[in-house]
């Protein structure tokens, strides 16, 4: 059986990864699921599941789940994800060297994460920045499909 998965449903895991989630892929159901650590925690912990609110109850089934089989990839996460990195290529992806030296200039040392983000605005790069994000992080999303063996399936626009 081919597994695939929506190229959105991906985008969605590498745009909102944090070190307080994950998100995984079901082999089952060819979907992508939000499991949070306290929800992985609950489930290796055997706690029980009545204590939580119904909603969190099936995450921590699905958790469960995890743990115990083999049905699920994790998908990128913080380790994998290096943000200031992606920061420091488009800096120096910028043509100009003027705002090339002062963007890459911004993102040394402390701070360099709100530096950045107020630069992109004070010099009207913000677009720029975003696009460039969006298709480094589409990237990440189409090799971790190459890497599992996973088809990416890019939903077409619907015409109105």
């Amino acid at each position: 059986m081919e597994l695939t998965v929506k190229l959105e449903d991906v985008m969605e895991a590498v745009e909102l990864h944090s070190f307080e989630s994950n998100y995984y892929y079901s082999k089952k159901d060819g979907k992508v699921y939000f499991i949070t650590e306290d929800e992985l925690r609950a489930a290796d912990d055997y706690e029980d599941i009545e204590d939580f609110p119904d909603w969190q109850q099936d995450n921590i089934k699905i958790a469960e789940d995890i743990l115990w089989s083999f049905d699920y990839i994790k998908l990128p996460d913080n380790f994998d994800i290096n943000d200031y990195e992606i920061m420091e290529d488009f800096c120096l992806s910028l043509e100009d060297k003027n705002l090339r030296d002062i963007m890459y200039n911004s993102i040394q040392g402390r701070g360099a994460f709100s530096r950045f983000k107020d630069n992109i605005h004070k010099y009207g790069i913000a677009d720029d920045w975003y696009d460039f994000q969006e298709d480094v992080y589409i990237q990440i999303a189409k090799d971790w499909c190459e890497e599992n063996n996973i088809k990416c399936v890019e939903e077409k626009p619907k015409n109105d």
